[in-house]
């Protein structure tokens, strides 16, 4: 008989991820230029919009913790607009349903991730705060799964997640096996230059999967 589980009760730590999909992490630089190389430069114009979305994310945040809903509308919506993911070629899907088989059809876990950047090979996570503020690498097991649930094996996905403080971008491949890297922390309380930084690998990875 299938059994049916959510992702987040099924995979609850990183173990538990690297363990069911035979992940593994590669530390090379060369698995994941994207997050550091060859990044296109921003304009003037666009610095101007980034200094504007840190100014009130941080006057916002001044008052405490941030709800999910806030995170979107202060840190992710407009760094994803700048970064052109609202503009053809890409099309963005809320709420998406992600499902996964497992064991030759006796286990399907299934879940639902905040925002899926068409061609599907970008998925970003915004983490949910309540009374505490979680921090980004709580999401990562839940995030490599929703990854591995790319409907395109053959193609490289990437991830970013953030709990507005901090982001983390993620990328991993599945041929010939699951493999996956991370980039370093990127924090929006540190300085402008993080902000900066962060909008130039949206669009390197906007340019990794825009269709050629």
């Amino acid at each position: 008989m299938t059994q049916t589980a959510a992702i987040t009760e099924a995979i609850t730590s990183l173990t538990d991820a690297q363990t069911r999909f035979s992940l593994v992490r590669i530390e090379n630089e060369q698995f994941f230029p994207e997050w550091y190389e060859e990044l296109p430069e921003i304009t003037e114009a666009e610095k101007t919009s980034l200094d504007v979305l840190r100014r009130r994310y941080l006057y916002h945040r001044g008052e405490g913790d941030l709800l999910e809903g806030t995170v979107m509308l202060l840190v992710v919506s407009p760094l994803l607009a700048l970064a052109g993911f609202y503009d053809p070629p890409f099309k963005i899907a809320a709420e998406s349903s992600v499902e996964l088989v497992l064991n030759d059809g006796e286990e399907v876990l299934r879940g639902r991730i905040d925002v899926l950047v068409l061609q599907k090979q970008f998925w970003v996570v915004v983490l949910e705060s309540k009374k505490t503020t979680l921090s980004v690498w709580s999401a990562l097991p839940q995030a490599l799964a929703y990854l591995m649930a790319n409907p395109h094996p053959d193609r490289p996905v990437f991830g970013m997640l953030t709990n507005g403080d901090d982001i983390l971008f993620i990328k991993l491949t599945q041929t010939p096996t699951p493999q996956y890297d991370l980039s370093r922390v990127f924090a929006l309380f540190t300085s402008t230059r993080e902000v900066y930084e962060i909008l130039q690998i949206l669009k390197r990875i906007g340019q990794a999967i825009a269709p050629k």
